[in-house]
């Protein structure tokens, strides 16, 4: 019985907009205000397909920029490894010219 009340109810406000869009169709100037809304909703259609192709090419930038930040992460493990290398034969260097150094002020 609930539902049938609610149909009802719900018919009713169905009817009182039909009716109203009657009401408006009928009045002066309707076609100027109907025209102008029928527009409105084209543009904002336009505007809507036009940010969806924006959103598409964030997306393509997104997965271009995590491709290139994995790229980097991976040299940048490569790079440490061997700037490591670098260090350690430098510091070996550095200590062997010191040895040198101290054996000539020794002669």
């Amino acid at each position: 019985m609930a539902k049938r009340k609610q149909k009802d109810l719900l018919s009713r406000f169905a009817d009182a907009g039909e009716e109203a869009f009657q009401l408006l169709s009928a009045a002066p100037g309707a076609d100027r205000v109907l025209g102008s809304a029928l527009g409105v909703m084209h543009n904002m259609r336009d505007q809507l397909d036009a940010l969806s192709k924006r959103v598409r090419g964030i997306e393509e930038l997104e997965q271009r920029v995590a491709k290139l930040e994995k790229e980097v992460a991976k040299l940048s493990r490569g790079s440490s490894a061997s700037r490591s290398t670098r260090k350690a034969a430098t510091s070996a260097r550095s200590s062997s010219s010191s040895k040198t150094a101290s054996r000539r002020k020794k002669t």
